[in-house]
C-alpha cells in the first residue's frame, strides 16, 4: 500500500492577508497532487473546514494519522497554526509545509525548508511544475529517512507501533486506558462485551458512519469484537474505517489476526508481512504471522504432508524467533518458538538455549508489577516444557485468575496440547500437565 500524504489547505479562491489571490483549487490540482503522486504516495485532501478555521475529530485524527502530510499556510489561520503544531509535536519529521504569499513565514519552521510558489494575475501558481517536484523529492526525501517517531503520551503512538508503549504486544491492552474518547461508548462497549457477539454488533450499529467517528471508539469496537471472536464482523469493521485509521499498524495487524482465524491464510500473511516491510519486525507482528504460519504447520500434518508440515514448522519457529529477537523483554513470540522446537523431530536443541532467557524475561515482566495473563501463561509452558510440576501449577493458577478474554486460555490449552502429543509420541506422559490443560480449556466455556 502507498503511504497516505493528508494535505491541509484552504479552499477555493482567497484573498491572502497580504494581498494577493490564490486560488487553491488549481494549486492543489497542478502543484500538491501532483507532487504527492511522484513521490509515491496517495493524497488524502482534508475538508474545506478543516483549514478554514474549523477542525472536526475525525479530520483532526486524519491529519495526525496520516504517515505523510502537506500543509499550506496561505491564510495562516489559527487553527492552521494548531494543527500544524500537533503535527509536528506528535509526528515530527513527516511534514512539509507551502506558503504562496510574499514576504516572510507566519512562522519559522524546522527543515525541511517551506516550499514556496508565486501565485499569477488569475491567483494559480505560476511555477506549479517546479513546486511539484520540489515537494516530491521533500516528501521522498522523508520517507526514504522513514521520518520521525510519533511522540510518547497519546494514543497515536499506539496505533502506529513506533513507540510510546514500550513492548510492541502490550498496545492493544493499554489502548483504552490511554485513548480519551466518549465516556458513554466506552461503558457501551463494556456492557456489550459481557452480553456477547449480538451485543457488540448491536453497538457498532449505533454508531452510525464509522469513517467520521472518533478513533478511540472505533478501535475499542474492533478489540470489543475481538473479545467475542466476532472475526468476520472485525474484517468488515476494517473495511468501513477511515482510510488512515484502517491502515494504522494496530488495525492491520488485528485484520491480520481475523483473517487468519477466518481461515484465509494467504491474506493474513500478505497484510502481516507488509506490515513488518514497512515497520520492521516487532514482538506483536511476529507473533502473529507465526501463528499464520504454526496454523499452517497444524493443517498439513492433520492431512499427513510430512514435507509441507516441516518446512511450514521451519517457518514458523524462525517468524516467532525473529519477533523475540526484535524484543527481547517480550517472552510471547519465545515461548512460542521454543514450544514448536519441542515438536519437532527430533526435538530442536536450541530450545535449552533460550528456556533461560525465556523465564528472565518473564521474571523481568512480573517483578515490574503490572503481569498480563500472557506473562503467567508463559510461565506456565516454561515449566511444562522443564517438567517443574510444582512451578507449573502455582504459575497456571495465577494465569486462570488473569484471564481476560475466552481464547487466551484457549490457545494456552493448545500448545500444552501438542507439547503432550508430542511427547507421547516419544513414549513421555505427564499426568499433571494433562490436569492444566484441562483446566485451562474448562476456562474458556466460562
Amino acid at each position: 500500500m502507498k503511504p497516505l500524504c493528508c494535505v491541509l489547505m484552504p479552499s477555493g479562491m482567497k484573498r491572502l492577508p497580504a494581498g494577493p489571490r490564490v486560488d487553491f483549487e488549481a494549486v492543489y490540482s497542478t502543484l500538491v497532487e501532483p507532487g504527492i503522486l511522484a513521490a509515491g504516495m496517495e493524497p488524502l485532501r482534508s475538508g474545506p473546514d478543516a483549514a478554514d478555521g474549523m477542525l472536526d475529530e475525525p479530520g483532526g485524527e486524519r491529519l495526525l494519522l496520516c504517515d505523510y502530510a502537506v500543509v499550506d499556510l496561505g491564510g495562516a489561520s489559527a487553527s492552521v497554526l494548531y494543527q500544524l503544531g500537533l503535527r509536528h509535536g506528535l509526528r515530527p519529521a513527516s511534514t512539509v509545509t507551502l506558503f504562496g504569499g510574499p514576504g516572510p513565514l507566519p512562522l519559522s519552521l524546522a527543515p525541511p525548508a517551506t516550499i514556496r510558489y508565486t501565485p499569477g494575475a488569475d491567483g494559480r501558481p505560476a511555477d506549479a511544475a517546479a513546486g511539484a517536484r520540489a515537494l516530491g523529492s521533500a516528501l521522498d526525501a522523508l520517507h526514504r529517512s522513514r521520518g520521525g517517531p510519533p511522540a510518547s503520551g497519546s494514543a497515536y503512538p499506539l496505533l502506529d507501533g513506533t513507540g510510546g508503549q514500550g513492548i510492541a504486544r502490550l498496545k492493544t491492552d493499554v489502548f483504552r486506558e490511554r485513548a480519551h474518547y466518549a465516556a458513554d461508548a466506552r461503558d457501551r462497549l463494556a456492557a456489550a462485551r459481557r452480553s456477547g457477539k449480538d451485543a457488540v454488533r448491536a453497538v457498532a450499529a449505533r454508531l452510525g458512519d464509522l469513517a467520521s467517528a472518533e478513533a478511540g471508539v472505533v478501535i475499542d469496537l474492533l478489540l470489543s469484537l475481538r473479545a467475542v471472536g466476532d472475526w468476520q464482523g472485525m474484517v468488515e469493521l476494517v473495511g468501513r474505517m477511515a482510510r488512515p485509521l484502517a491502515r494504522s499498524t494496530l488495525v492491520q495487524e488485528q485484520r491480520g489476526l481475523a483473517l487468519n482465524r477466518l481461515g484465509r491464510a494467504d491474506e493474513a500473511e500478505e497484510v502481516l508481512r507488509a506490515v513488518i516491510a514497512a515497520h520492521g519486525p516487532s514482538s506483536e507482528t511476529n507473533g502473529l504471522l507465526g501463528r499464520v504460519y504454526k496454523d499452517r504447520w497444524a493443517a498439513a500434518r492433520r492431512a499427513r504432508q510430512a514435507g509441507a508440515a516441516e518446512r511450514w514448522l521451519g517457518k514458523a519457529i524462525a517468524t516467532y524467533l525473529q519477533g523475540f529477537e526484535a524484543d527481547w523483554r517480550d517472552a510471547f513470540p519465545g515461548i512460542n518458538a521454543v514450544t514448536l522446537m519441542e515438536l519437532a523431530s527430533p526435538p530442536d536443541p536450541r530450545r535449552a538455549e533460550l528456556l533461560p532467557l525465556l523465564a528472565y524475561a518473564v521474571q523481568r515482566r512480573i517483578a515490574q508489577g503490572a503481569p498480563d495473563y500472557w506473562d503467567h501463561a508463559t510461565r506456565v509452558e516454561l515449566a511444562v516444557l522443564a517438567c517443574d510440576e510444582a512451578a507449573a501449577t502455582r504459575a497456571a493458577a495465577d494465569a486462570l485468575a488473569a484471564v481476560r478474554e475466552r481464547w487466551e486460555p484457549e490457545a494456552t490449552a493448545g500448545n500444552l496440547g501438542l507439547i503432550r502429543e508430542a511427547r507421547a509420541g516419544r513414549g513421555e506422559t505427564l499426568a499433571w500437565a494433562d490436569a492444566i490443560e484441562q483446566a485451562l480449556r474448562a476456562r474458556v466455556q466460562t
